[in-house]
């Protein structure tokens, strides 16, 4: 991809797999609704008519939001009039399937729409890397499995589809400046767009303390599979060279950066860091019923709803050529395949950070 190209997160080809395969992400998110919950008995209600306001920061299909924010609002109600409206914005890049989001807040079973009549929703198309809502107007903010996409490439990763196990230091470096970047930008604008006392809950891909990216095996196998693709002269050398995945997880120090040395970052603090192991669920499942076709299958899908079309965007094909799907039906296929020949446990550096905006200091 061109330098100058934006990947904030895939655009889903499939919208109902991508929401079936991001349920592995919604499961995990129990602690991350618990602070989200206290977020939400901290911060300061807007007096009537003015409603409360929650912005959700890459937004996708949505599914990953029902919950926290359903959760949210129910703490809310026991500060507030039933009344008082609660404004809920969704934003994403302009090329996310909104279709997809509409559906979800208006069919879900878990939809906060369908719990509470004064809660209403609404959408913005716009990279969360610049300032999308007003100054001063969010109270609540929650993002998701979102801001390690970074917002632009810096470039090829020769050796690898992964930065993190590149081991051309150029590139690694790359990386890093444009990761921190990135995490600066999207900081700074929430710090605007907060309200005094607005708190924001980000749950990210992370680097743990041995230095470890995770998911291993999944990039293993998914290396793997692409070689037997080149080999049957599926995919090119060339188309090979292109491809990477634009993710970036950060250090403890990396998230800290920003607010040195005072703690402070426009007007943000961090109130809470937690850098820990999401745990494989699909490798749990495993422990249990041994099915490792399950297993495979299982990892795989995932994989072609969060990163295959990211993948597939460095062939080089006409409109309409269906030999994208074919190479996305290849890559599931050979994945699952591989993995459940070996079943091994994918680690998942996770991070939890809170951030709280206070007032100005004099």
């Amino acid at each position: 991809m061109p330098e100058s190209s934006i990947v904030v997160r895939p655009e889903p080809m499939e919208s109902g797999s991508y929401t079936a395969s991001s349920r592995l992400q919604a499961a995990g998110l129990r602690d991350a609704i618990k602070l989200f919950e206290e977020a939400a008995a901290a911060v300061p209600v807007p007096r009537l008519p003015q409603p409360f306001v929650i912005a959700d920061y890459g937004a996708s299909t949505g599914h990953n939001s029902l919950l926290p924010i359903g959760a949210a609002i129910a703490v809310l109600r026991k500060r507030t009039r039933t009344d008082h409206p609660t404004l809920v914005v969704h934003t994403d890049v302009p090329g996310n399937d909104f279709t997809a989001l509409f559906r979800t807040l208006a069919e879900d079973p878990d939809t906060y729409l369908s719990k509470d009549a004064a809660a209403f929703a609404s959408v913005i198309g716009r990279s969360f890397y610049s300032q999308i809502m007003p100054s001063s107007s969010v109270n609540l903010g929650w993002s998701s499995w979102a801001i390690h996409w970074l917002s632009r490439v810096p470039g090829p990763i020769p050796d690898h589809l992964h930065v993190a196990y590149s081991s051309d230091e150029r590139v690694r470096d790359a990386y890093a400046r444009q990761a921190a970047q990135d995490w600066q930008e999207f900081i700074a604008f929430r710090g605007r767009e907060l309200c005094r006392g607005g708190r924001l809950l980000v749950v990210t891909a992370a680097v743990d303390e041995d230095g470890d990216s995770g998911y291993r095996p999944l990039l293993g196998a998914l290396i793997d599979t692409i070689d037997e693709l080149v080999a049957e002269r599926l995919l090119t050398t060339d188309e090979v060279y292109r491809m990477g995945i634009p993710i970036v997880g950060r250090r403890e120090s990396d998230f800290l950066a920003p607010f040195a040395p005072k703690g402070r970052f426009e007007q943000l603090e961090i109130e809470h860091l937690q850098i820990f192991d999401a745990g494989d669920r699909f490798w749990q499942q495993y422990e249990v019923d041994g099915n490792a076709d399950v297993f495979g299958a299982q990892w795989a899908a995932f994989c072609r709803a969060a990163v295959f079309p990211t993948l597939v965007g460095a062939l080089e094909c006409a409109a309409g050529d269906p030999r994208p799907t074919t190479v996305i039906d290849r890559l599931e296929a050979g994945l699952a395949t591989r993995l459940a020949a070996a079943p091994e446990k994918t680690r998942i550096p996770m991070a939890y950070l809170v951030l709280a905006k206070r007032p100005k200091t004099t």
